[in-house]
């Protein structure tokens, strides 16, 4: 099944689960009835930013819409040899078979889920001169970057921080935030934590 069959499958799945209908999740998400109506079908290709306020609409963790992270050492799933294909399990040019928004391109690598939170964490590159901003998700989601090349500016536009290579950033993903690579292409381990009360449905 590719990514836009599987999402659409999940969508639909969360929306009925939850009693929804396609208009009244339009309205939550401000996604468009008919956008909703080709995701749902499977043929749309969803972007970040759209996947990410149905998720929010939802009250669900993004990697409920996403496909689940291939398997430890199946094809696809990133390897430990060096250099930006072999990072990412994408191509030789470094690209990513993930969802892409306005700046950043995401693979969900692994989702941990426990009594108290889910923590999806994923590869990202952020893409060079490029800002993407990012509404606020559910009550209580914190998220934190691990740069691994290239200098970052993340967090609330009001208190960002610069991060580069080996370091790592912590902030509040409950209010708007941002993501930009002031100058190269940056690389890099996202983790977006959820805690479990907030989820509904």
């Amino acid at each position: 099944m590719g990514l836009n069959e599987d999402v659409g499958r999940r969508l639909r799945a969360l929306r009925h689960q939850q009693e929804l209908s396609l208009s009244e999740l339009s309205r939550r998400s401000r996604v468009g009835k008919g956008t909703l109506s080709e995701l749902e079908s499977g043929r749309r290709n969803p972007t970040l930013e759209t996947l990410y306020a149905l998720a929010i609409a939802l009250g669900r963790p993004l990697s409920a819409l996403l496909s689940d992270p291939p398997p430890k050492g199946s094809p696809g799933r990133p390897g430990p040899e060096p250099g930006a294909g072999a990072v990412f399990g994408g191509g030789p040019d470094g690209s990513l078979p993930g969802v892409s928004g306005s700046a950043v391109t995401a693979v969900l690598l692994e989702r941990h889920e426990d009594a108290s939170a889910v923590t999806d964490v994923f590869r990202v590159i952020i893409r060079a001169g490029a800002t993407q901003e990012s509404e606020a998700h559910v009550p209580g989601t914190g998220e934190s970057l691990m740069v691994l090349t290239g200098t970052a500016v993340v967090g609330p536009p009001h208190d960002t921080r610069t991060v580069g290579p080996g370091a790592s950033a912590r902030w509040r993903a409950d209010i708007p935030h941002i993501y930009r690579a002031p100058e190269a292409d940056v690389h890099g381990i996202l983790f977006v934590r959820y805690p479990t009360a907030a989820r509904s449905g």
